[in-house]
């Protein structure tokens, strides 16, 4: 086992000016490690080291279904007590619930990739409109170069054209927010988490996604909270968000 002095988990973050974690992925590890009191600490990267940094340990990104690679990404991990360097969020949540089953966090349910899959259609464009150009705002003047560079390589326009769109986008949501919200809400009398009494890891994205837009910009996470269950799973969740850096 791992002394006191050396935590079991190091954890690879991305780095921003504020000095915690705002990444919604890196934020779905955070809330099971906390969650599951292991002990770990951060490395911040800047965007522009991830990539060689994971490198340098020896990790290669897996292959997906098609056979193209997933880029270099974090949130990656180093397990101490093992050696073992593990990335991408579904990847070092799996080694984590089977190396430490005590709390269990579901990693999957009917509901949850229900609630999951839905939000990726309907929140994910809404974050793209609202937070992607404000993320830049919380990240270094290096890490700006960077990510306004490959960003607008990716959308084929600036940053801040993606505003125009802002209300427009939230305006064609409401109802399909709503509608997750309620997904969210289905075990309420259970417990304040999706699946009841206690978290699972769809609770921890959703948390997750939503501790990031507040970190970025707190009028957007307000404006998300605003509809039923969103604000409920995330509030759930606030014991498990102590740990942010």
């Amino acid at each position: 086992m791992a002394t006191i002095s050396e935590p079991e988990i190091v954890l690879y973050d991305l780095a921003c000016t504020k000095g915690v974690c705002f990444s919604p992925v890196v934020w779905r590890i955070r809330l099971m490690l906390n969650h599951k009191r292991i002990t770990y600490r951060t490395i911040f990267l800047e965007f522009p080291d991830i990539e060689p940094t994971l490198k340098a340990l020896g990790l290669v990104p897996s292959e997906t279904a098609t056979g193209s690679k997933i880029k270099y990404t974090v949130p990656a991990i180093h397990h101490t007590p093992s050696n073992t360097y593990i990335m991408e969020s579904v990847l070092v949540a799996q080694f984590l619930e089977s190396t430490y089953p005590i709390p269990p966090v579901p990693l999957t349910s009917d509901l949850g990739r229900e609630i999951e899959t839905i939000s990726r259609g309907v929140v994910g464009p809404i974050f793209r409109v609202s937070v992607m150009p404000r993320e830049i705002g919380i990240l270094s003047v290096r890490a700006q170069e960077y990510f306004r560079r490959t960003r607008e390589a990716q959308l084929g326009h600036g940053l801040e054209e993606l505003l125009l769109q802002e209300e427009e986008r939230w305006n064609g949501v409401e109802d399909s927010m709503r509608a997750v919200g309620e997904l969210m809400q289905t075990h309420k009398a259970d417990g304040p988490f999706v699946l009841g009494a206690r978290p699972s890891y769809t609770d921890f994205f959703i948390a997750g996604n939503l501790q990031s837009a507040r970190v970025i910009d707190e009028s957007v996470f307000q404006r998300i909270v605003k509809y039923p269950g969103y604000k409920e799973v995330y509030e759930a969740c606030l014991p498990y968000m102590e740990k942010k850096d």
